[in-house]
């Protein structure tokens, strides 16, 4: 440690992200998308005019907002983009969650959110899966300094039904509720529609996931007029430049192609129930998905084990070493060639 680092950065945990290997592997542990962007975004890449560069973007990011409102049939003024979901979860967590009340959020969940609790300061309260890995709404209070979770869990993979979520709402009306929807595309239910009833509800997305530019950093938030300005009057006083042109480009091309999109997810989806179905054969225990990934252990193989076992054989998926996540492995699906090659591993290794 620095001599000159504060100590709040003294006491800090940063969040450790998903191996990037430098070697060629068969690459399953960071739940990125193995299908290339819509077609438009490289026509946008070829064409667009070097020139613009010298220039700053638009500060309102208008272009892109006004796309995103015209997916998620919304109002312009209800969507707030910023550099990947991180960014804009980081300045939600500075627009609403730094007060004297604790911020409740699922004990197993993204391990962002504690590491935020800790960088601003912010009290946490864990609250316990329910006996099916599954987030329990009913444990969130109305007492709290606000509510936080993905839906689809991260990484339990499953998600709440809308109206479920809704009836969440109903009881905690003097907090935010931020639902992030990362991997709501492979076959959740979005509380978007609820944003126009409930006036702290916040819901947060990703371009990483279903639209295939983990690569670009385009994250968003939608929600009531009132929550999306304490967003902007943050990035105002941090950043007023978020979101370079051509990423607002190429992030509109992506919105513009319906049909790639649809595909994709739906590819993605068919291919996790199959990887699934053949895991359970194998003798794993596989948690239902509604996300681009599986959580699944085997009753009879160390997963840390198996996990040295894939890498061996050229298979990174990630092993979570910590006291509760320990015997399983997230696997993220990739195409179904990369799915035959895992699951071809894991029948040497599960001999």
């Amino acid at each position: 440690m620095s001599q000159f680092w504060s100590p709040a950065v003294r006491e800090l945990t940063p969040y450790v992200p998903g191996e990037q290997p430098r070697e060629k592997l068969i690459k399953l542990n960071t739940n990125e998308n193995p299908y290339p962007p819509a077609p438009g975004v490289e026509a946008v890449l070829r064409e667009y005019p070097v020139d613009h560069l010298r220039l700053y973007p638009d500060p309102q990011s208008l272009a892109l907002r006004h796309a995103l409102a015209r997916e998620h049939g919304v109002e312009t003024e209800q969507v707030f983009v910023g550099n990947g979901s991180d960014e804009v979860l980081a300045l939600a967590f500075q627009a609403f969650f730094c007060h004297d009340r604790p911020l409740e959020m699922p004990e197993i969940t993204y391990s962002f959110y504690p590491v935020y609790c800790k960088l601003y300061g912010v009290e946490r309260r864990a609250l316990p899966l329910d006996q099916h890995w599954r987030v329990d709404l009913d444990a969130f209070t109305p007492g709290s300094g606000g509510a936080i979770f993905a839906n689809p869990n991260a990484p339990t993979a499953h998600g709440h039904p809308r109206e479920a979520i809704a009836a969440l709402l109903d009881r905690l009306t003097n907090q935010v509720v931020l639902v992030d929807e990362a991997y709501v595309d492979f076959g959740g239910e979005s509380t978007v529609p609820l944003v126009d009833r409930y006036p702290n509800l916040l819901v947060t997305g990703t371009f990483s996931k279903s639209r295939s530019l983990a690569g670009l950093r385009l994250g968003y938030a939608i929600g009531p007029r009132e929550l999306i300005e304490g967003l902007e009057r943050v990035k105002d006083s941090f950043n007023s430049y978020p979101i370079d042109s051509l990423a607002s480009a190429l992030g509109t091309a992506s919105l513009e192609d319906r049909e790639h999109f649809d595909a994709c997810r739906e590819r993605v989806i068919t291919t996790r129930e199959r990887t699934a179905r053949r895991l359970t054969e194998l003798g794993f225990e596989v948690l239902p998905s509604q996300a681009n990934f599986v959580l699944a252990r085997h009753p009879q193989h160390d997963a840390a084990q198996l996990f040295v076992g894939l890498r061996e054989r050229g298979i990174l998926v990630r092993h979570f070493n910590t006291e509760a996540l320990r015997d399983f492995l997230r696997i993220t699906i990739g195409t179904d060639d990369e799915m035959d090659s895992l699951i071809e591993a894991f029948e040497l290794l599960c001999r």
